[in-house]
C-alpha cells in the first residue's frame, strides 16, 4: 500500500510526514535569477550555460549572462485554460544536434490536444519544427499534462492529462491520461498493453505534470488528484494506474470517485498527498550540492505555495520549503552545478536554491 501520513499517524509511526503538518525544511538561500516572466511553465539548461524558459502563452526565451531574447519558429499553440506551450526538454545530444523537444496544446477542429514535437535551435530561432504526436482535438482547457523525458536509451516519454474526462484515461486506444513512449526520432514504439494505441506505455493517469528519471534510469511521475489523491508513481510498462476507477481523493463535489482505493489489476501509487498540493515539476536529486538530499524527490505546489521534499529511503518522510518565493511553483530542476532552480508563477520569476 502507498504511504500517507494519515495512515502512519493512525499506526503511531510518527516519523513519516503528513502533508497538512509536514515538517519545515532547514533554511536555504533562495536567490532571484530571472524576473518579469509571464506564466512560466518549464525550464532547461543548455550545455553552454544558457537557460531556456517556456511561457504558457507560446513564448520560448533564452537567458544568458549578457541578457535575454525570444526564440522565433514555435508552432501555434492553443493558449486556453491550462493549455499553451508547456515543457521543453534538452536531450543529451543537444551539443551535436541542436535539437529541443516540446510538449504543447495543439489547436484543432473543435478544441485542442496534447502534442509532442522537436526542432533545431539555431541562433534566435527554431528551424524544422516537426510535430510527431497529437491526440484528437477535444474541447475544454483542462488537463493537458505534460512533461517530456529522455530515457537512458535515448527514447522519449511524453505524459498527458485526461483532458477533464476520466474515462479517456481507461481507453487504451486514446492518448489522454497516459505515459506515451517514442523512439529517438519521435516514432511511437509498440504498445505495452494489448490492443493499445502505438506508443502506449502506461494508462489510468489523471493529469501528469511532473516526470523525471532517477539515478538508475527509472521513470517517475507525479499527477494531480481531485480533492486529495495527488500521486507519486514509478510507472511500469503495461500497467494501469487506476484513474478514475480508484483514487485516494474525492470529487470536488464531495462525492466518491469510482470504486474506492484498491482494485485488482490496478497499481497503487508509491506515495500520495491528502489534502492535495496540486504538484507540478519533479526532480530526484543527484546531490552534488545537497549531498544529504541525494535521492530525494522534490516537487512544487500550485495551490499551497511550497516545495515538497520526500525521502524514499526514510519511509517517504516529507519536509517542506515554504517562503514568499515559493508561490505557485510550476517547475523544479537540478542545474548542472547541483543547485536547484524553480519557476514561481506567483512571482513571475525563476529562483536558485542553494545551501545556506
Amino acid at each position: 500500500m502507498p504511504i500517507n501520513r494519515r495512515d502512519t499517524l493512525r499506526l503511531g509511526l510518527v516519523a513519516l510526514a503528513m502533508p497538512a503538518i509536514a515538517r519545515a525544511a532547514p533554511a536555504n538561500r533562495i536567490t532571484p535569477i530571472i524576473e518579469g516572466l509571464d506564466e512560466p511553465w518549464s525550464l532547461g539548461f543548455l550545455p553552454d550555460g544558457r537557460v531556456l524558459i517556456t511561457e504558457r502563452a507560446g513564448r520560448l526565451k533564452v537567458f544568458t549572462d549578457g541578457g535575454a531574447f525570444e526564440v522565433a519558429g514555435l508552432p501555434e499553440v492553443a493558449d486556453d485554460g491550462q493549455g499553451g506551450l508547456l515543457d521543453v526538454m534538452v536531450p543529451r545530444d543537444f551539443a551535436d544536434t541542436g535539437r529541443l523537444w516540446f510538449s504543447y496544446s495543439h489547436p484543432g477542429a473543435g478544441g485542442a490536444s496534447t502534442a509532442l514535437g522537436h526542432a533545431r535551435l539555431e541562433g534566435d530561432r527554431l528551424t524544422g519544427f516537426t510535430r510527431v504526436h497529437e491526440g484528437p482535438a477535444v474541447g475544454g482547457g483542462q488537463h493537458f499534462g505534460s512533461r517530456v523525458v529522455e530515457g537512458p536509451d535515448g527514447t522519449i516519454f511524453l505524459t498527458t492529462g485526461d483532458r477533464g474526462e476520466g474515462d479517456r484515461a481507461q481507453d487504451p486506444s486514446r492518448p489522454e491520461g497516459k505515459v506515451l513512449h517514442f523512439n529517438a526520432k519521435g516514432q511511437p514504439l509498440p504498445s505495452t498493453i494489448p490492443g493499445g494505441m502505438p506508443g502506449l506505455w502506461s494508462m489510468g493517469h489523471r493529469n501528469l505534470q511532473g516526470a523525471t528519471l532517477d539515478s538508475k534510469g527509472r521513470l517517475w511521475t507525479i499527477e494531480h488528484g481531485a480533492r486529495g489523491g495527488d500521486e507519486l508513481n514509478m510507472p511500469q510498462a503495461g500497467r494501469n494506474y487506476g484513474w478514475p476507477i480508484i483514487s485516494y481523493g474525492i470529487d470536488y463535489s464531495g462525492a466518491k470517485i469510482g470504486e474506492g482505493q484498491v482494485r485488482e489489476g490496478m497499481e497503487q501509487p508509491v506515495y500520495y498527498w491528502d489534502p492535495s498540493i496540486a504538484p507540478s515539476g519533479l526532480v530526484i536529486l543527484k546531490g552534488a550540492m545537497f549531498p544529504d538530499w541525494r535521492g530525494h524527490v522534490l516537487t512544487g505546489s500550485l495551490n499551497s505555495d511550497l516545495i515538497a521534499r520526500v525521502n524514499p529511503s526514510a519511509g517517504y518522510d516529507e519536509t517542506r520549503i515554504e517562503t514568499s518565493e515559493t508561490s505557485r511553483v510550476r517547475d523544479i530542476r537540478e542545474a548542472p552545478d547541483g543547485s536547484l532552480w524553480f519557476l514561481s508563477v506567483g512571482n513571475g520569476a525563476a529562483f536558485r536554491l542553494t545551501p545556506a
